[in-house]
């Protein structure tokens, strides 16, 4: 099981999500009938086809996106919006998501947007859009009996609970049931939950084989009893317990003890798998099925978010105005400022060596009769003789 979704916020109890897989042909056209019946009908206020996105990879169909608001309980409004995508490979078909959001936590007594987008029951319904959307041979509103052999019976378990928009319901017979036994306990539960939970039946000899099956989810059923599978990706603090049902008894009564886990099991605020959360923020982002008070409500919030844009805009363009102009008062202040003078460079002086120093003061003093320097020569007198000395 996937333990990389510590990131992932929980969906708010006012959103009602399910996939699924119509294996059947054009089931877009289904849904447009169902659709055009129960508007008819009053079921629904409206409902809208918009164009696929525009973003779509040129080898890939584009998926068919459908819109469709009503009212629930005759007060609370509830978009809607179910997307039909081709399957590549097996098991073949078109997968369905299917997302709904309401003004207030979901009531499990409103009707199911399954049932509003499908057929159900009536000529109209031949059963195609019920199929689980990754595992062959499993349906929402049928008991799906575990295999006989116990490692296809693991491996069904497994792929099952990968699937993190379904829940999954282990039931164990403690005894062979009757015909009343035999039907599928999702015609008991509630509108909110019918189209939500995957019922697995265990007969009674199997009860060793699915709890060895089990085993790796960390889970175990019962005798007679019943276990919801965790939720894929579990919460760090998930606690098994509230999900096991001691006793579930297979004669057509309200499991009483089996909704209750079941309630508790939904309410959980675990998170939300990336494609449940991207199918969300699908449905707010790109709504097309507007009332003309949400479209002009729609143009205000606009109108305010680029006027908030702008003013941010033109402040921060202010801002950037301000901060050059003080950078070229800078400048310019710099350029101003007169050069410091260099301090002038001397001619470097020879320092005399000590001995030729020295000699040149001796040379300076005259000592007379010294030997070694020549007398000076008398001068001549005016009648030519010489002047004694």
């Amino acid at each position: 099981m996937s333990n990389s979704a510590t990131d992932r916020a929980a969906l708010p109890q006012s959103v009602w999500a399910a996939r699924g897989r119509h294996t059947g042909p054009d089931p877009e056209d289904v849904v447009r009938r169902t659709l055009r019946r129960h508007k008819e009908g009053g079921d629904i206020d409206d409902f809208a086809e918009p164009p696929a996105p525009e973003d779509t990879p040129g080898d890939d169909t584009p998926p068919k996106i459908f819109e469709a608001r009503w009212r629930a309980g005759g007060t609370v409004t509830v978009r809607a919006r179910l997307t039909l995508v081709p399957r590549q490979g097996k098991p073949q078909g078109h997968v369905w998501q299917l997302v709904a959001e309401a003004e207030r936590p979901w009531d499990e007594g409103w009707p199911s947007p399954a049932t509003l987008f499908w057929p159900e029951g009536g000529s109209g319904d031949d059963g195609s859009w019920d199929h689980h959307p990754t595992v062959a041979g499993l349906r929402f509103r049928q008991v799906n009996a575990l295999p006989a052999d116990d490692k296809e019976m693991r491996r069904r378990l497994r792929d099952a609970a990968r699937e993190a928009w379904c829940v999954n319901l282990v039931v164990h017979e403690a005894m062979t049931p009757d015909e009343q036994g035999r039907l599928p306990l999702a015609r008991l539960l509630p509108p909110g939950l019918r189209h939500r939970v995957v019922e697995h039946r265990a007969a009674p000899h199997q009860l060793r084989g699915v709890n060895w099956a089990l085993k790796d989810l960390g889970v175990e059923v019962p005798r007679g009893g019943a276990v919801l599978l965790p939720p894929d990706p579990a919460p760090e603090d998930y606690d098994g317990a509230p999900h096991r049902v001691r006793s579930v008894f297979l004669d057509g009564s309200e499991p009483a003890e089996l909704l209750t886990a079941l309630r508790h099991f939904v309410a959980l605020p675990r998170p939300a798998p990336r494609d449940e959360v991207a199918a969300l923020a699908d449905l707010r982002d790109n709504w097309t099925l507007m009332t003309h008070q949400e479209e002009l409500d729609r143009e205000r919030r606009l109108v305010a978010m680029y006027a908030e844009a702008l003013e941010a805009m033109t402040k921060s363009r202010d801002l950037y105005k301000q901060a050059a102009e003080q950078a070229l008062e800078a400048l310019a202040a710099y350029r101003d400022v007169p050069a410091p003078a260099l301090p002038q460079q001397r001619p470097a002086v020879r320092t005399p060596a000590p001995l030729h120093q020295l000699t040149r003061t001796f040379e300076r003093l005259r000592f007379p009769g010294l030997p070694g320097r020549a007398k000076a020569a008398p001068e001549d007198t005016a009648d030519g003789t010489d002047r004694p000395s």
